[in-house]
């Protein structure tokens, strides 16, 4: 793995984030394998209509955040970026092979798994709440994510990481657990409750957090 301290990355991200500061951001996830590596970055705050622009499409063709430039190497998609960070930096991947192997996979069970029931939660949260299927259809999307929960939860068992040390796999997999803040069902698995809260104790963490929260403070401050 080559040093590219010396290079900054820059990363976009919202200039007003609807996640009000809440670290749910997915340039959280980029923000957090950076500061876990020690790499400098630099932020493009870009607004919803700057998005959609031609220009920004040229790096995300899906008009999203985050992107990730560093020199003539253009990314976009969260995982693909933190995984990118992970191979190209020592400490986010175990240096067996069959323990990054791992690693990865967790990454991939983190996106592919466990995210899509929450985000299902989400989407209806904000698109069909004043519904009046609604409150029948609730107790369904969260019975989705408490079966893939229950899996997590008895892997986990006591251990303080998924797999030995903490990993990619494990950053990727914490801040899916927090986009459930607010529902009250992580509080339900106690030591899934304690892993993502051992997780942010980390400083890369805080650190990640505390520069998300300051862009929303900043536009509040703005408005």
């Amino acid at each position: 793995m080559s040093d590219r301290r010396a290079v900054k990355p820059t990363i976009t991200a919202f200039e007003r984030s609807p996640d009000e500061g809440k670290g749910l951001a997915r340039d959280m996830r980029v923000r957090w394998a950076l500061e876990e590596v020690g790499q400098p970055y630099d932020v493009r705050l870009v607004s919803f209509a700057e998005m959609k622009e031609s220009a920004h499409r040229a790096l995300h063709p899906f008009g999203q955040i985050p992107t990730y430039e560093d020199g003539d190497l253009t990314l976009f998609e969260s995982g693909a970026i933190t995984f990118h960070i992970a191979q190209r930096h020592a400490g986010l991947l175990p240096t067996d092979r069959n323990a990054r192997a791992r690693a990865i996979t967790w990454m991939f069970a983190a996106l592919n798994t466990v995210e899509p029931p929450i985000v299902a939660r989400e989407q209806a949260f904000y698109t069909e709440r004043k519904e009046s299927w609604y409150k029948e259809r609730l107790p369904v999307l969260e019975g989705r994510i408490r079966v893939k929960l229950d899996d997590l939860s008895r892997r986990l068992g006591k251990a303080d990481w998924l797999d030995g040390g903490f990993s990619a796999g494990d950053l990727t997999m914490v801040l899916v657990l927090r986009r459930l803040d607010g529902t009250k069902i992580l509080e339900e698995y106690s030591n899934l409750y304690a892993y993502v809260a051992r997780a942010e104790a980390r400083p890369a963490y805080k650190r990640a957090f505390a520069a998300q929260l300051a862009v929303f403070n900043s536009a509040s401050t703005a408005s």
